[in-house]
Formats: C-alpha cells, structure tokens, sequence
C-alpha cells in the first residue's frame, strides 16, 4: 500500500458503511473443465472472456485446464462456465507429484490425472499412509548395511 493510501485511510472522513467496494486482487484461476473438441474449447472460452475483470483466458485442451488471470472471484468463474457451457467446473485439484510427499499412496494418486500430476490432499492420514513408525524404523536400520553399527551376524 502506497504512502498516499494509508495517508488518506488515516483522514477518511466516510462513515462507516460507505458504498465504496474494495479492489480485488489480480490472480490466476485454475479451474479443471472436459473439453473434447475445438468446440467446446471456443465454448469456455468466450464463456470466461465475457465476465469483467478477466485479462487472460489460456485453454489446454490435453490437460482439461482452463486458466483465467483477472481482477475475478474463483468461485464465481467456475459457476460461469458451469452455466454457460453445461459442463462440470471445478478448482484444479492437482499439484505436480514432486510436491507431494509419497506420491503413489492411497488417495493421492489419480489415474485420470495429467501425466505429472498428482491430487492435492490435506488429509493427514493420507500423508501418514508411507510413513514407517520409529519402531519400524529402528528394526530395519538394525539390520542394514549401511548402519555401521549393525549387528555382526550378517
């Protein structure tokens, strides 16, 4: 915030419930869209195109993404093209797999996830899933070869 700003925010001289709304933030949208054809790319497309505040619209038909970048609210750009298009809309629920801790547990994994990608749980059991307790832990470096200080039997 600029020195004006605060400047100004210090003297407003407004009452409380001023009609004034505050400036949305510039941000991207992920949003995950079926899109069979050129068609249905055009479709979301001019769907999204057409909402103020959106600057860009970059459509991948491969990965089924649609990604908007404007002064917009998620949730309403996702209602948008569930309504102008007739399609099912929802928030981009992958990350790349080299984020998530065990990529293959239970899940977390997602066939029908682009390749490279894997579903972003919060889910602490999930997470948990791959992880050794310090007991399991402590049995099978006793017996490894790289603990220098294994048993001797071996």
């Amino acid at each position: 915030m600029g020195a004006l700003d605060h400047i100004s925010d210090l003297f407003d001289c407004s009452s409380g419930n001023s009609k004034l709304k505050k400036r949305k933030q510039l941000q991207t949208v992920e949003i995950k869209v079926k899109i069979d054809c050129e068609g249905c790319e055009r479709r979301v497309k001019k769907a999204v195109e057409g909402m103020k505040g959106v600057t860009q619209v970059d459509v991948e038909r491969k990965a089924n993404k649609v990604t908007v970048v404007g002064y917009v609210n998620p949730s309403k750009v996702v209602a948008r093209i569930a309504h102008r298009t007739g399609k099912k809309a929802e928030l981009w629920p992958y990350v790349p797999y080299e984020v998530v801790e065990h990529p293959y547990a239970a899940g977390v994994y997602d066939r029908k996830a682009p390749a490279g990608y894997v579903r972003n749980v919060d889910d602490p059991y999930a997470s948990q899933l791959a992880r050794a307790s310090s007991t399991e832990v402590r049995y099978t470096t006793a017996f490894s070869d790289e603990n220098p200080a294994a048993c001797a039997v071996m």
